[in-house]
């Protein structure tokens, strides 16, 4: 009897064969044998600055380019520190407080790593 091993994904043992594939009943998921099991190391995200930096959790930040507050007459200036940044997905990748602004989100093509 051929040893079938449990499920990469979900860890179950009543796993079975179908042809050349392995199933698992209980998450269905399906593979073949030759696949590697799955490296639980994700891939993260690299954020960069604009001058290829790459930028992490915590870093200060420079803006490099006035840039207006949508939905209001502000204006973050071209040289504004920003300190203690975090990352998140999506368009705008940095969450942070500006100084007499607020929270905001900034685009990391728009700042440098100080």
């Amino acid at each position: 009897m051929v040893d079938i091993p449990n499920c990469p994904k979900c860890n179950s043992e009543y796993t079975y064969e179908d042809g050349n594939l392995l199933i698992c009943p209980e998450c269905a998921h399906e593979w073949t044998l030759l696949e590697k099991e799955p490296d639980n190391s994700e891939d993260k995200k690299v954020y960069k600055d604009a001058n290829g930096n790459n930028l992490n959790d915590g870093d200060s930040v420079t803006v490099i380019k006035d840039l207006k507050v949508k939905g209001s007459s502000l204006v973050v200036k071209i040289g504004t520190q920003v300190k203690n940044i975090r990352l998140v997905d999506g368009d705008h990748d940095i969450d942070c407080k500006i100084d007499g602004i607020g929270a905001m989100q900034l685009k990391s093509e728009f700042v440098k790593k100080i």
